[in-house]
């Protein structure tokens, strides 16, 4: 069997209420990220556009899956040979979005997936202005023969979401986040990225917004529950090498997947 091994960033940037600026930005940090040999680059939620309160501008900026943000994307994949991986404000029906991940490649769009649970707890009301995803399919792609799954920030807090990837096939989850700080809101990050690796024997590779809006924290963890690769508090890339033999041996090793006696059962 022919080892794989996949090189990955995850890049922590604050995005703004500036389609322009944030498309710029992240041509800055793919260029940087890819001048480090990687062939994935992950991003935040909310790359393409971001506002703090959530409001009605979200609607004026979303987009279609082939608009500007996703067309930028792609380019950009072209130029450096990468898969990116962001979120999108995608537009939806009567005045709301939704919360969008794009995989892309140089040829187009990998996979899209659209957040199941939205984030109406402490405080906040994302459902106010947000679609819910619908389920189904689990989101995936592949780079070099490793399989990736998607899944979004407040995903992170429901273990089916992770084990429907993992079904699927997945190797490696990613989770672009916007991760908004509070009491203990940096210990339930952290503890919650190691839970899905260890749970899931799978890596995860997790980008955040950086402090004051998120926690930043933005990590690629193992598949035993070990960050190897981490940014602080402020906007930065970290870079990581996925080795599926890894996965393998972890799964080998400790099998929960096949020992797990519940199956999830779709509502």
């Amino acid at each position: 069997m022919t080892a794989v091994t996949v090189s990955v960033a995850v890049c922590q940037f604050a995005p703004v209420a500036d389609r322009a600026a944030n498309r710029e930005k992240i041509g800055d940090l793919v260029a940087q990220a890819a001048g480090r040999g990687v062939r994935l680059i992950v991003l935040p939620e909310y790359s393409s556009y971001f506002v703090d309160p959530l409001d009605e501008s979200l609607a004026a900026n979303a987009e279609e899956l082939d608009d500007a943000f996703t067309g930028r994307l792609r380019q950009l994949a072209d130029r450096h040979g990468v898969v990116i991986v962001a979120g999108l404000v995608e537009r939806a029906g009567a005045g709301r979005i939704r919360n969008a991940l794009v995989a892309v490649d140089r040829a187009g769009l990998l996979a899209v997936y659209r957040k199941q649970h939205l984030y109406d707890a402490f405080g906040q009301s994302e459902s106010r202005w947000i679609e819910a995803g619908e389920l189904g399919d689990a989101a995936t792609f592949t780079v070099d023969e490793m399989t990736f799954g998607l899944m979004t920030c407040y995903d992170l807090r429901f273990p089916e979401v992770a084990r429907t990837l993992v079904d699927a096939g997945a190797e490696a989850l990613v989770v672009p986040a916007e991760w908004v700080r509070g009491p203990l809101k940096e210990h339930h990050w952290n503890t919650l990225l190691a839970a899905r690796a260890i749970e899931s024997t799978a890596y995860v590779v997790a980008a955040d917004h950086p402090m004051p809006v998120g926690v930043g924290h933005s990590a690629v963890i193992d598949p035993q529950g070990v960050t190897v690769a981490g940014v602080g508090t402020g906007e930065g890339i970290a870079v990581a090498d996925l080795d599926a033999a890894l996965v393998a041996r972890t799964r080998e090793i400790n099998p929960v997947l096949r020992l797990r006696r519940y199956r999830v059962v779709p509502r």
